[in-house]
């Protein structure tokens, strides 16, 4: 078999499904590649900044992996600004889209709002409100997104910052996105109440 037999999904066998899975199986194995790339296309993506944007990604994981982060923190550090391309007004969704089936709900809520929670920085300088992330506040993750934008991402614009190039960081993409996708022990689950679809 070389293509399915239906033209719409309604009218697919088992064996058109199973095919489908096993060629699904094999492209999801270069996950990973993909992800490397599309991280190497942010050294030409927006500029203006002292640094590209993939030096960036690098030093936001550089930054976490220093002070003692684990491989989620780290590879949510390094692909949270992914979307920047592709999804410029919701990178921060995008990006937690990529990483949430492989790491726990802690750190895919944390790359979700880490855009709102920034423009504590510059919102004021538009006229926005800095302290629209205050809605989070009773949020048992909220400190943990301050703390990632204050320590990982807005301070990750230095030239002169030791930075470790994009290899560096493979081994650690590749233990988590090795990971059975939604694996309950890894995810977990978000706290009650918790709307992640917001901001």
């Amino acid at each position: 078999m070389k293509q399915v037999t239906f033209t719409q999904m309604k009218d697919g066998t088992a064996e058109d499904y199973q095919f489908l899975e096993r060629l699904e199986d094999q492209f999801n194995a270069g996950l990973v590649d993909r992800l490397m790339q599309a991280l190497r296309n942010l050294e030409h993506g927006l500029s203006g900044y002292q640094v590209s944007r993939l030096e960036h990604s690098l030093q936001s994981a550089a930054r976490a992996e220093a002070d003692g982060g684990d491989d989620d923190l780290v590879v949510a550090a390094l692909l949270h600004d992914l979307g920047d391309e592709l999804a410029p007004y919701n990178h921060s969704q995008l990006a937690a889209a990529i990483i949430r089936p492989y790491v726990r709900a802690e750190v895919s809520w944390v790359v979700h709002h880490h855009g709102l929670f920034q423009k504590v920085y510059y919102a004021h300088f538009f006229g926005e409100d800095p302290n629209e992330r205050e809605r989070y506040r009773d949020h048992p993750w909220y400190q943990k997104c301050v703390d990632f934008c204050e320590r990982y991402d807005q301070a990750a614009f230095d030239p002169d910052y030791p930075t470790p190039p994009l290899e560096h960081f493979e081994p650690a993409l590749r233990r988590v996105f090795s990971r059975t996708p939604f694996d309950p022990e890894v995810v977990g689950e978000e706290p009650e109440g918790s709307v992640a679809g917001l901001a």
